[in-house]
């Protein structure tokens, strides 16, 4: 059976997780705003802040080169969010997203354009990244949804289910919450079959105390809520918030990727009451909001050759344009027959038909121990009639017999060499084939790292993942991928090393897993839709650090 995974942006309705920046909010003065944008920042990256000198406004902090821009953000007359000229928008992350697909609509007063490229990735050892993205390793933690979205995500939980959102700087459900700066919390809690309320956390700005109208004090979140699970809240009317019934919280599966190790610790833990880790209660995943991914690759998945299916496989290899084959098992394992050799030896020929395979190039590479880990090939492919293509194929031989592979980084290399190959090919290559035995364990697990390390690549290290949802998403296409808890508990090992590899400034596998070398892709996330046309560029108010 020959299945296609047509995983690219069009396909999956807007979620909101991907659809607004990533963290880009950090609750720092200009000054700390320039000492972290020239340690961890490269050109064009940027932060937002609080304004040092009005209430209620923002700064954005831009590095360029080795100085640093602070852009002047104000709230106008109409409570929308301006650069004292050009668009007005209704939260920072539209305006944020804006001026990053519309670079030139920023300038100095001089004319030059201020480039926003992306937002900063400041590693958590710094506080002011633990204050900005601690809590979005909380299973409890729902970033970027607004009320609207709250609201429906409790529609079909049972009655006393919650989650706890962050406010970030958009609308809630009535014009107190679009004053809310970026930082802020709510409960939102069903409290009833057809009523849900909203309860703001408040914070203490000279404690840092976590409290909710008034009532008791907290150190974080995390305690307010374990303090509110077993204690009545607030009273809306006739109902209590929380009665004599116990909370049922609605995790979140969405995370940043650069704060996978403390998600990891959360999911290892052993629920007292199902027996469960987290693990397996992700494992088996129920249906979800839609999900979409900035993606720049489509995938065929499919199981590895017969005898007997030789002549279809090269057909379909020609039919969809495929330029690179990645194959994630050995030919023969524990003396069984995993997947029909369907090329020919180096510098042979294999003629099925129409078609004419040549093998020109074999590559093995070794890992650190001298083992071989992959294996490279080039093919040249002719079919009756029609000019020469090139194909590249890579095998993984790492997998051992049974499990996953102790560490990943074998997985991230091969990967690695997966990305530089479909660079190599034409431009116009068609889907990806990739395949193991039966083309969902392995295969499944490699296309969703794949995915995963896109959306790293693209968007940077602190840009949110949803790893149930990319997998949930890619069984609707092709039943059972991800077949086992250890290959899905992998996916999250895999990203935690990506993101350990990529944090080591100057190490020399760092540039490697970015391609061709050097930092990361520069590419925004995808846009929001324009409001309306840009009266004027927005020039004032931009100085020069």
């Amino acid at each position: 059976m020959l299945e296609q995974l047509g995983i690219c942006c069009s396909d999956f309705p807007f979620m909101s997780d991907y659809r607004r920046p990533c963290n880009f909010f950090y609750n720092v003065t200009g000054e700390e705003a320039e000492r972290l944008l020239r340690q961890y920042g490269s050109d064009g990256e940027f932060l937002a802040r609080p304004s040092e000198s009005q209430p209620f406004n923002f700064t954005l902090s831009i590095i360029r080169g080795k100085a640093v821009t602070h852009v002047k953000i104000q709230k106008n007359s109409d409570d929308f969010l301006d650069l004292f000229g050009g668009e007005s928008f209704a939260s920072l992350s539209e305006l944020v997203q804006f001026y990053i697909d519309n670079p030139e609509q920023l300038q100095e007063r001089n004319g030059e354009s201020i480039i926003m490229k992306r937002p900063i990735s400041i590693p958590l050892y710094e506080p002011a990244a633990q204050e900005a993205r601690a809590p979005a390793s909380q299973r409890w933690f729902h970033a970027n949804i607004t009320g609207t979205e709250a609201v429906e995500l409790l529609t079909k939980e049972k009655q006393w289910t919650y989650l706890v959102r962050g406010l970030s700087d958009h609308l809630w459900n009535n014009s107190s919450e679009s004053q809310r700066a970026p930082g802020s919390y709510a409960i939102t809690v069903k409290t009833t079959d057809d009523h849900v309320v909203h309860i703001l956390i408040q914070k203490k700005a000279d404690t840092g105390m976590y409290h909710v109208g008034g009532g008791d004090e907290f150190r974080t979140v995390s305690e307010l809520l374990a303090h509110y699970n077993n204690n009545p809240m607030v009273e809306e009317g006739e109902c209590k918030v929380k009665k004599s019934v116990v909370l049922q919280l609605v995790p979140s599966t969405c995370v940043p990727a650069d704060a996978i190790d403390e998600r990891i610790r959360l999911l290892e833990a052993i629920d007292p009451v199902t027996k469960k880790s987290g693990f397996l209660e992700e494992f088996e995943i129920p249906e979800g909001p839609p999900l979409h991914l900035y993606a720049n690759r489509e995938y065929i998945s499919t199981q590895g050759c017969l005898p007997n299916t030789l002549l279809d496989f090269w057909r379909m290899v020609w039919q969809e344009n495929t330029r690179v084959i990645v194959m994630t098992t050995r030919e023969m394992e524990r003396s069984r027959s995993k997947c029909h050799v369907y090329w020919p030896a180096l510098r042979e020929e294999l003629k099925l038909r129409d078609f004419v395979v040549k093998t020109v190039e074999e590559v093995k590479v070794p890992d650190d121990d001298g083992l071989d880990m992959f294996i490279k090939r080039r093919f040249m492919v002719t079919k009756k009639g029609m000019p020469q293509r090139e194909l590249f194929h890579l095998q993984f031989i790492g997998w051992p017999d049974h499990g996953c592979p102790e560490h990943p980084e074998s997985v991230l290399r091969f990967l690695d060499a997966v990305d530089i190959a479909c660079k190599k090919a034409i431009s116009t290559q068609g889907p990806v084939i990739v395949h193991c035995s039966a083309g969902i364990g392995r295969t499944g697990t490699f296309i969703v790292i794949d995915i995963l390390l896109n959306q790293i690549r693209h968007r940077g290290s602190s840009c949110p993942i949803d790893i149930p949802r990319i997998v949930m998403k890619i069984r609707e296409q092709r039943s059972r991928m991800v077949q086992t808890e250890a290959q899905y508990v992998f996916l999250y090992k895999a990203i935690s090393c990506y993101i350990a590899i990529k944090s080591r400034s100057r190490h020399p596998y760092h540039d490697s897993l970015d391609g061709e070398g050097g930092h990361p892709l520069h590419l925004p996330p995808p846009p929001l839709p324009r409001r309306r046309p840009v009266p004027s560029v927005a020039q004032a108010y931009v100085n020069n650090g």
